[in-house]
């Protein structure tokens, strides 16, 4: 039994802030103002000018892409292509594996206002494949030893660039599709350790993975599974099967499908294949790409709904997003559910008809406030395609709260590096302050409103009699701290079940192994 003495923030349904909690046995048991006198003998953790909330949750990632890449070279911070250049030249000489994978490159972000190329990742690292993920994860640039490797499974495939090594759109996915088969068992399982630990330590305790990325069987949402099964310290996996094909979610017995990749309606903004209603305003033009049609859309949400799954897709044009709540409103209308918590990723750029269909159906809008503001889509990149007008309206927080809509953030990792400080910050301090929210709503949208996403709500998220002792102790109150000094607030510890978090040290490694050959089907 433990006592934490201090500034308790609840985030209850009234934003309550406690001075006392009691946890006992991994369960929250008592909190308030005045501690009774039976606990008056407990020991005590006084918290002085810290803050105790509940545990931050991760409502969108690719846990096993994110594995992959925070174990390979992130060159999101260079500033030049000579950078890139240089970190590529140096991680060869302690890379083991047989594919070299870095993530991170923008276009947007370095000097050259380019892409790497091949030939230039050539000169630095001939003899072994490279795989350059571009830092919206929906292209890459492979060098002439990868393009050798994947020439013909790609060639014939829309967004294909061999002259640059660039590729995206279907070419892109394929290429994906060979890096992930060729990745071996025990190195991703090692890697999702690591990237569950790192996760830990910014006080994520739960994570959204869409899964479904190329391996063989969809390997990966069957090693997702078991790592959740197998780590000891109470860190929580939902997995989002990234399918058209409602069989791979409920041959397994998961209760939810959707995310990215094959449940993306359209690409991105980086990419200039973000779905739009109106052109781009630059001088490559056009509308972007929406990869399904209505009727196909429709078809999938009507059979998930009815299925009794929850939804979510993928969508940042206003075009795709107006597609998505078309599909779920029509997969509703065929066959009502009151409780579905259906919802769609990113939300970037939604329109008024749109949020009106969320306000009333009751869809839920999983966000990546980490874009707005961001160094690798820098503004002034997003208003030369957009224009200012509808730049302005990207990544509508407090629009979607006053139509009363559940709002949750998460990273998109590797997209953005999961950190819940990042998303705090910038949901307060949005880059259109008509936008801003206030830090109780920010951090609601950070812990309580990320459980709620996957009806975790009732046992996480909020620091009340009776819950799962899932909570952080932050460096500072951030009901107290200047605005714009949330970012330097720090994850101290992170306590799961009661216990203070200690990385795993490998030791997952074992359930997962044993529990690929005893159930294929996991």
């Amino acid at each position: 039994m433990k006592v934490f003495e201090g500034n308790i923030l609840t985030v209850n349904k009234d934003n309550d802030v406690a001075r006392f909690l009691v946890e006992d046995g991994g369960r929250i048991v008592f909190v308030g103002k005045e501690l009774p006198e039976k606990f008056t003998d407990v020991d005590r953790i006084n918290l002085g000018n810290k803050a105790l909330i509940p545990s931050f949750c991760d409502t969108h990632q690719h846990f096993a892409s994110f594995s992959q890449f925070h174990a390979g070279l992130n060159v999101m911070e260079c500033s030049t292509n000579k950078e890139i250049l240089e970190g590529i030249k140096e991680f060869k000489g302690r890379c083991k594996e047989k594919i070299m994978i870095a993530f991170g490159a923008s276009p947007y972000s370095v000097e050259e206002k380019r892409l790497v190329s091949r030939e230039e990742i050539d000169s630095v690292c001939a003899e072994k494949p490279v795989f350059m993920v571009k830092y919206d994860g929906h292209a890459c640039v492979v060098n002439s030893a990868l393009l050798k490797l994947v020439d013909s499974k790609v060639k014939n495939l829309r967004g294909y660039h061999p002259d640059t090594g660039e590729m995206n759109q279907e070419a892109f996915f394929a290429v994906s599709d060979y890096i992930t088969n060729s990745i071996q068992i025990p190195t991703l399982i090692k890697n999702m350790q690591r990237a569950v630990d790192y996760q830990a330590s910014k006080g994520i305790g739960m994570i959204h993975t869409v899964s479904g990325v190329g391996f063989p069987l969809n390997m990966d949402i069957t090693m997702e599974k078991l790592v959740a099964k197998g780590i000891q310290h109470g860190f929580q996996i939902r997995v989002f099967p990234q399918s058209l094909n409602v069989k791979v979610a409920t041959s397994r017995n998961l209760p939810r499908i959707g995310g990215c990749f094959e449940c993306a309606l359209d690409g991105c903004f980086g990419s200039h294949d973000a779905s739009m209603n109106e052109p781009y305003v630059d001088e490559i033009g056009g509308n972007g790409v929406l990869y399904y049609s209505d009727e196909k859309v429709i078809e999938f949400c009507k059979a998930a709904n009815r299925a009794g799954l929850q939804i979510e897709m993928h969508a940042i044009g206003d075009k795709a997003f107006d597609q998505a709540t078309r599909a779920i409103k029509a997969a509703l209308d065929d066959f009502p559910r009151d409780d579905h918590r259906h919802g769609i990723i990113h939300d970037c750029l939604p329109t008024r008809e749109g949020i009106a269909i969320c306000k009333e159906y009751h869809i839920q809008l999983p966000m990546q406030i980490a874009f707005d503001n961001w160094k690798q889509e820098p503004p002034e990149y997003t208003e030369s395609i957009l224009g200012k007008e509808r730049n302005s309206r990207l990544n509508p927080v407090r629009t979607f709260m006053e139509a009363g809509c559940i709002v949750s953030f998460g990273s998109d990792g590797p997209c953005t590096d999961p950190d819940p400080i990042v998303w705090l910050h910038k949901a307060v301090n949005h880059s259109n302050p008509s936008e801003a929210v206030s830090v109780q709503d920010a951090l609601r949208m950070c812990t309580y409103n990320g459980y709620y996403t996957t009806f975790d709500e009732k046992e996480r998220g909020s620091l009340e009699e009776g819950k799962i002792a899932d909570m952080v102790i932050l460096s500072e109150n951030p009901y107290s701290v200047p605005a714009d000094k949330l970012i330097n607030l720090k994850v101290e510890k992170l306590f799961l079940g009661g216990k203070e978090y200690r990385p795993q040290a490998g030791s997952v490694a074992g359930t997962v192994l044993s529990g690929l050959f005893s159930n294929k089907k996991a």
